[in-house]
């Protein structure tokens, strides 16, 4: 069941939330639910958001105290059972969002509000996971990078069931401990939509373009390569080039040889493992010839390619990436729009 928010009617969750709930009396235990319905949760969800009552009724139906309710709603719409989506077409209509499609040549764009007090890529990763969501069809064969911001868009997307729809992880997998590794974004996301998931069981870097080669002539790798090229969609992130970026954390890279690029000033972003320049263009890196992954070339092939990236720091990387053609669709904040559009 989908009910859009609207909080000036006084029935949203987020409106009777304000303020602690007030108990009605101890609970005789979870009540036992009429027979059309399967459980506690789904009755719950369909007096409040079918029927209208308020949290206080539904509370008194059910016999339970208000704080049970809203128990009971909260996991309605973690399991999926319930959904309240805000139109991403609404907020792709905004004037920032109209002037990043213009300037930019982009399909849409859509800016959500930037908060001080909020991380920019939990945000960003929400309204990417209500965008992919929108576009989702049957068939769909979904490439999935890596990266804070794609992780935060596979925990944010709702529970829902697609027919035929795979996940595919586009780039090997790091070395790295950091809990945004390529596989998990990808499985998290393939879970939620009840999709086939294809990760790439290969490191994200080889030692050498031969040992590379080597690999990917193997008949299982070359199917999973086949099927990474024909993509209908890709979810990807931008990077920079600083000591705490996911680049760098991600172990791909020497030490030495980052912070020789970095002291070369000519990469300004990083793609899936590639770095490009200001206009977009590939800048050498020492890893290129050992990279397992999608490369910039099949990555501009793909006919949708929602960019998600926001954040101060990212603005000159985000500005790479849009000018090199490299999305057709982008997800940021209202600061980096901001910021984008008044670069030179």
């Amino acid at each position: 069941m989908t009910e859009p928010f609207d909080k000036s009617q006084g029935h949203g969750i987020f409106d009777e939330m304000d303020q602690p709930a007030p108990l009605q009396g101890p609970s005789r235990g979870t009540p036992k639910p009429p027979p059309e319905f399967d459980d506690v949760v789904t009755w719950a969800a369909w007096l409040y958001y079918v029927d209208e009552l308020t949290q206080a009724e539904v509370a008194a139906r059910l016999g339970v105290s208000r704080a049970s309710v809203a128990n009971y709603l909260q996991e309605a719409r973690r399991s999926g059972r319930v959904t309240i989506r805000v139109d991403s077409a609404a907020v792709a209509r905004t004037a920032l969002s109209k002037a990043l499609a213009k300037r930019f040549s982009l399909t849409a764009a859509t800016v959500v509000p930037a908060l001080q007090d909020q991380p920019a890529e939990q945000r960003i990763g929400a309204a990417g996971a209500r965008v992919l969501a929108d576009v989702l069809e049957p068939g769909d064969i979904i490439g999935v990078a890596w990266g804070r911001t794609i992780l935060a868009a596979a925990r944010a997307t709702e529970a829902s069931r697609i027919p035929d729809l795979t996940i595919v992880q586009v780039s090997g997998s790091s070395a790295s401990s950091a809990d945004f590794s390529p596989e998990l974004c990808t499985t998290l996301l393939a879970n939620q939509l009840g999709a086939r998931c294809v990760n790439l069981h290969a490191p994200a870097v080889l030692s050498s373009r031969e040992l590379r080669d080597r690999l990917l002539a193997e008949p299982s790798l070359e199917r999973q390569f086949a099927l990474i090229r024909s993509a209908t969609k890709v979810m990807f992130g931008v990077g920079e080039l600083g000591p705490k970026s996911t680049f760098a954390e991600s172990d791909m890279l020497d030490p030495g040889a980052l912070r020789q690029i970095q002291s070369e000033e000519r990469a300004k972003a990083v793609i899936i493992g590639r770095l490009i320049d200001t206009a977009g263009v590939p800048v050498p890196c020492p890893i290129d010839d050992g990279i397992v992954g999608i490369s910039l070339a099949d990555l501009k092939s793909v006919p949708f390619r929602l960019c998600l990236a926001g954040g101060p720091a990212k603005r000159d990387a985000i500005l790479a990436a849009l000018t090199g053609g490299y999305a057709t669709h982008l997800v940021t904040d209202s600061d980096t729009a901001a910021a984008l559009l008044g670069a030179d």
